[in-house]
């Protein structure tokens, strides 16, 4: 996402407007001019004009039926009153379970803590009207190799981490000791890509998380992590799959303890399966596999 502030959007908002303008053109990654059009609009959720030029470029709006419990691994615009407030802002949301990782009114001010209560109204998805046609193709697997830097364990959901020269690692399940291996985790262990997950270590350094606050089981470097989703993979000897991008939400801000859900959005690692048995170890080598991958299911 591309913020933007309110100064740069067109004049004649309201402040809600404004709010909801400023949400859907970070998640758009537009730029200030593409929004002229929108000059003076108002009620803006729902208004005609608005949806005429989101269906110029193929997008549309998805009410959500429950807003306030709603999650998606990805930005979605809530309405949303504080307690003190007398009026509605919008806001991007982001992550399962959801947080705010973008709140246009207010940029600058202090950072807010995790987890601010807000009363959500309601809430909207952007939706592309024929998705087979958005739909972006999958990544080439990447050719250079990557190293594991290091590794860690959590017997369960928010207990201590251990970091580990070395682990087992169990097809199907995940590191043994660890609570993707024994369903004591946040989220299920059973479903695909729920056993391994690994995160670049430059991520890490640049936001200065450490293991308890990622709680990735795998630290690596040199290797792009989200072009190995739908593809298999080697650390060490061990195989694995790339389901599906291990994306930022609130358990991991609670556990960071400040605002992080913005800037892991695309770069919160890896999920991924354990395909063999087999050990790795600090040092390891990470690699894609050349051989033709079925599809993903």
């Amino acid at each position: 996402m591309r913020e933007l502030t309110l100064a740069q959007l067109p004049a004649g908002l309201s402040p809600g407007d404004a709010t909801f303008i400023a949400c859907l053109a970070t998640i758009l990654e537009l730029e200030p001019s593409e929004l002229d059009p929108l000059a003076g609009l108002a009620h803006a959720p729902g208004n005609p004009s608005l949806t005429r030029w989101l269906a110029g470029r193929g997008l549309g709006l998805v009410q959500i039926a429950d807003a306030a419990p709603f999650a998606w691994p990805g930005p979605w615009i809530a309405l949303a009153v504080d307690p003190a407030a007398q009026e509605w802002r919008a806001v991007v949301m982001y992550g399962v379970p959801s947080g705010i990782a973008y709140d246009p009114s207010r940029l600058g001010s202090p950072a807010r803590p995790p987890g601010e209560p807000a009363a959500i109204l309601a809430g909207f998805v952007v939706a592309a009207t024929d998705i087979a046609l958005a739909t972006p193709a999958r990544p080439a697997a990447p050719v250079s190799a990557g190293t594991v830097i290091s590794i860690h364990v959590a017997p369960g959901a928010g207990e201590p981490v251990s970091t580990l020269e070395r682990a087992l690692a169990r097809a199907g399940h995940g590191l043994e000791g660890d609570r993707h291996t024994t369903g004591r985790g946040t989220f299920p262990s059973d479903a695909p890509g729920s056993a391994l997950t690994l995160i670049d270590s430059d991520v890490c350094h640049s936001l200065s998380l450490q293991a308890d606050e990622h709680r990735r089981n795998v630290v690596s470097a040199g290797i792009d992590l989200n072009a190995l989703v739908g593809h298999d993979f080697l650390v060490g000897n061990v195989r694995c799959r790339g389901m599906r991008l291990c994306e930022p939400c609130t358990v991991l801000e609670r556990y960071a303890g400040r605002p992080v859900l913005r800037a892991l959005a695309h770069r919160g690692g890896l999920r991924a399966d354990v395909l063999v048995d087999g050990t790795i170890a600090v040092g390891d080598r990470i690699e894609a596999v050349s051989s033709p991958v079925p599809p993903v299911s």
